[in-house]
């Protein structure tokens, strides 16, 4: 109930809606327009275009700004008084929380299904590993944002104001995204940034997406990643 609740949330609210699916065209544009140079640089793969290279690590960081929203979802509640109601009526605290992290994974869904299919209508995007691969990238993109997006909703619990969690997610979200190879390939980063990269988990859940998409094939990655993101999750759940 609590789930469906969230979830008639998204889809009765057409803005929230439209600015959830309008948020897949913007990164499409933005990343795989302006930084499309990057195909030429030394070091990035051959053979390989850079919507084909980009594609795979926007599916997870996608599915992890669902997992962030989540967490701005239980502020939300919080404020509205929500959650005080709550508390008064039988139910188990914890099921307010698995609600708003499955509310996210579900939102995340249909945003990966919308960032794919504009990739492939409008940038002509053809995932070399096949149909297959790609559900299978976006089943690890799912597990890993939903995973780490226990860490956003822990957060949330912790600070209780809109404007400082957003400062805070940012804080935490933005060395996830970039000190990555997200954008570019590993190789390409400074010594000290390249370090940092080798022990992020999205790091390792985009190797292994972009492994699934362009070749078909399952990675040592794919268990460090979704690993990672699941012990995160239930250290953060608890």
């Amino acid at each position: 109930m609590l789930t469906a609740r969230s979830l008639r949330a998204l889809v009765l609210d057409y803005r929230l809606l439209l600015i959830s699916l309008a948020e897949s065209l913007v990164m499409l544009v933005a990343f795989g327009q302006v930084l499309s140079g990057l195909a030429y640089a030394p070091g990035f793969p051959a053979h390989v275009r850079y919507i084909d290279f980009l594609l795979p690590a926007l599916l997870l960081t996608t599915a992890l700004q669902s997992g962030v929203q989540a967490g701005m979802g239980i502020v939300d509640d919080a404020r509205s008084g929500l959650l005080d109601r709550l508390r008064s009526m039988p139910v188990r605290p914890g099921a307010v929380l698995v609600a708003r992290s499955v509310a996210g994974l579900a939102r995340g869904a249909l945003r990966l299904g919308t960032l794919l299919v504009l990739a492939c209508a409008l940038f002509g995007y053809r995932p070399s590993g096949g149909a297959v691969g790609v559900l299978a990238a976006t089943g690890l993109s799912l597990t890993v944002g939903w995973g780490l997006g226990w860490l956003f909703i822990a957060l949330a619990c912790w600070i209780d104001r809109t404007e400082a969690l957003h400062a805070v997610t940012g804080l935490v979200m933005f060395p996830l995204m970039y000190a990555s190879n997200a954008f570019v390939p590993a190789g390409g980063l400074p010594g000290w940034l390249r370090w940092i990269a080798r022990f992020n988990p999205v790091s390792h859940g985009i190797d292994s997406a972009r492994a699934l998409c362009l070749t078909g094939t399952v990675g040592g990655g794919v268990a460090v990643a979704a690993g990672a993101s699941l012990v995160a999750a239930a250290l953060a759940a608890a």
